[in-house]
């Protein structure tokens, strides 16, 4: 046996757990630009299929209905599959499903890809809070998550360019192809290098593993039945629903309708509105930087974290609808852009603290429970891509155009946003009635 192959039992600890967020960076960057790309490729899909703004809402909500619909069976999945078999498949189908986006030749089409595409992404950071919770000290996983979340947000910048580019050059349906391509690379690579249990990873050694249990036991293989009666009763798991159904009612406006709002009430090009999105969604990756390094620290600066973090909730959201309220006013398309990022730096700070908050909130449930509250956005994703749709067309009937159309409307985002900022502020942490733990296998 090589030496090097034994020695860091006995040297220092490996760092396998940190090669590990550099997966997990790749899985939430490819997830977000998988995403985005579409909204991007809105204007051209409805001048190539003759799709009017209510009909491409429909497009778009079916992502946001089967992403809802499968997030908790398939966060439950994980619990008892583990993730390795479920992120490898997840990324596999949605990945299947975007290059099939550019197949589509009509409304129903569209409508049943996104739908499976929708699917096959539900499930993705349910299992990655899983992950999370099995291979990163409580101490560290602030920090992770906020790199991680940063990444997605890194993948949104580059969707809106890289898809305009990609459009103007190769067309709305091989764009689509090119980004399927990437993540069949990524789950060949993760489905080889991860294990569930650090314990059995063989580059991670036992001062690596005391590292990651600090103190702790590992957790069971099977967390046991859901206590639903408790879970639907829990103050602290409807609050964190709440706030992420309101969040996703604010953020998927861009991830779904930007361009199109700076095309139809700014005149942008299609590449000019590609460059202020990512504006846009660069402030949301500082906001996720900054969000998980202060999710690390409060613990430290506080003797109640979990009121540090609801204090910061609400004065985050409340700075968001001030930023999107100013911006909305301004004639500058890149003045608006740079108060939006703001807006959007805000609000992302905070979402590294609601999941230093929400896993432990799920107790033994990680996957099944953060499925559920990460599932509920649903319900304001859905919403706002109806509501934008259906909306602008209605100002249209009324005789308006241009921003007299579309302004008006994130005068609700700008409510929904201070809505948030008072659930934050209610937020108590409540410990599930559970049944006895299961034996650990």
């Amino acid at each position: 046996m090589r030496f090097d192959m034994i020695s860091p039992d006995f040297d220092k600890p490996t760092r396998a757990r940190f090669v590990l967020v550099l997966w997990l960076c790749g899985l939430s960057a490819v997830l977000y630009l998988d995403r985005i790309c579409m909204s991007q490729a809105v204007v051209p899909i409805q001048k190539e299929l003759d799709l009017s703004d209510s009909e491409i809402s429909y497009v778009l909500m079916a992502f946001s209905l089967a992403y809802g619909l499968f997030e908790i069976p398939t966060g439950r999945l994980g619990d008892r599959r583990g993730s390795r078999f479920l992120l490898t498949r997840i990324v596999l189908w949605w990945s299947a499903f975007t290059a099939l986006t550019g197949v589509c030749t009509g409304l129903l089409g569209l409508m049943a890809v996104r739908f499976l595409f929708g699917a096959g992404e539900a499930g993705a950071f349910p299992n990655a809070a899983r992950v999370i919770a099995r291979w990163f000290p409580v101490h560290e996983r602030g920090r992770v998550q906020g790199v991680m979340l940063a990444a997605a947000q890194f993948g949104g910048i580059a969707a809106p360019t890289a898809a305009a580019g990609l459009i103007e050059t190769l067309g709305w349906r091989w764009s689509f192809a090119l980004f399927g391509m990437l993540g069949v690379v990524w789950a060949v690579g993760f489905w080889w290098w991860f294990r569930d249990d650090p314990a059995i990873h063989p580059d991670v050694n036992a001062l690596e593993l005391k590292q990651i249990r600090n103190g702790m036991p590992p957790p069971a293989a099977d967390p046991g039945p859901l206590p639903w009666e408790s879970i639907l009763t829990n103050r602290g798991i409807l609050a964190l629903s709440a706030i992420m159904i309101l969040g996703s009612f604010y953020t998927y406006f861009f991830y779904s309708w930007f361009p199109k709002y700076l095309s139809a009430a700014r005149g942008m090009d299609n590449l000019r509105s590609g460059t202020l999105a990512s504006i846009v969604l660069a402030g949301s990756a500082a906001g996720m930087l900054f969000g998980g390094w202060l999710a690390d620290q409060i613990p430290k600066w506080s003797a109640d974290p979990v009121r540090a973090r609801r204090y910061l909730g609400a004065v985050c959201y409340t700075i968001a609808a001030a930023s999107l309220f100013a911006g909305i006013r301004c004639d500058d398309a890149f003045a608006l852009a740079g108060l939006w990022g703001v807006s959007f730096c805000a609000m992302h700070v905070t979402l590294p603290n609601w999941w230093s908050v929400a896993i432990p909130q799920c107790g033994r449930h990680v996957g099944a429970l953060f499925g559920l509250m990460n599932g509920a956005g649903v319900i304001g994703a859905m919403s706002s891509q109806w509501f934008v749709g259906a909306f602008s067309e209605w100002r249209k009937r009324q005789g308006y155009s241009g921003r007299e159309q579309w302004d008006p409307l994130f005068d609700v985002y700008v409510g929904a946003l201070l809505l948030a900022a008072v659930v934050w502020w209610s937020y108590r942490y409540e410990p599930l009635n559970e049944s006895p733990e299961p034996e650990k296998t």
